[in-house]
């Protein structure tokens, strides 16, 4: 499902250094496999999910995600792969504050290959416990809420990959324990392989394949410590 081989990434620093953040030689997911990778602040964690989303063109390396290449492709057609394959949830959310719960998930849809299906989009918004908030907007909704409508949007399009970056990191323990199962639910239902990128060991611990970033990114501690983009 997911392969990545000699990927690597480099910022300039504000004095004018570049900085290795990401040195990932080889790393491989398979189809409806759920994985934690455990990374703390400033690893470079975040820095490789949006990699392997297309959102930051690699300096060299290959993403290969269902057998398609990400990385050849050009910025825009990287756009049209992120929406026929992936999800992306994120710590904060980033809901459209100007729209509704159920057209946050519909301008989600809109892009992926079935197109926006508002039928879907409330029965996936059902499936998450949302189906009473469909017209609220997001300001109108508690943390916990508002990342039940990150994770219906991500996974409205029954996504090939679903990439979730630090997802229980604003939430409560409570909250965070609901969201994090709700998120390993509903991926396995649509037959979604996930990749789940956290420092937090109670989150780490309730996966079965759980791996070190350190020990897949090449880039020594001293320059990822150094480094302000990474994340």
């Amino acid at each position: 499902m997911l392969a990545v081989t000699d990927l690597k990434k480099s910022f300039v620093s504000p004095d004018g250094e570049r900085v290795d953040i990401v040195n990932v030689p080889g790393f491989s997911l398979g189809a409806g496999e759920q994985l934690a990778l455990r990374g703390e602040s400033g690893s470079g964690k975040t820095t490789f999910l949006n990699l392997i989303a297309g959102i930051l063109a690699a300096d060299s390396g290959q993403v290969a995600i269902d057998g398609q290449e990400m990385t050849a492709l050009s910025e825009s057609k990287r756009d049209r792969m992120r929406a026929d394959k992936l999800g992306y949830i994120f710590q904060t959310f980033n809901l459209l504050q100007g729209f509704t719960v159920i057209e946050n998930v519909v301008l989600g849809m809109s892009f992926g290959p079935g197109g926006a299906d508002r039928d879907h989009a409330r029965r996936t918004l059902q499936r998450v416990g949302l189906g009473h908030r469909l017209d609220h907007f997001p300001h109108q909704l508690s943390t916990g809420q508002q990342q039940r409508v990150a994770v219906a949007r991500a996974l409205a399009n029954r996504p090939r990959l679903v990439l979730a970056d630090e997802p229980t990191g604003n939430l409560d323990r409570k909250h965070a324990r609901e969201a994090l199962a709700l998120i390993r639910e509903v991926s396995k239902e649509v037959g979604s392989a996930l990749l789940l990128v956290s420092h937090d060991e109670e989150v780490l611990q309730q996966f079965d394949l759980r791996r070190d970033f350190a020990d897949i990114n090449k880039v020594a501690v001293v320059a990822r410590a150094s480094s302000g983009p990474a994340t």
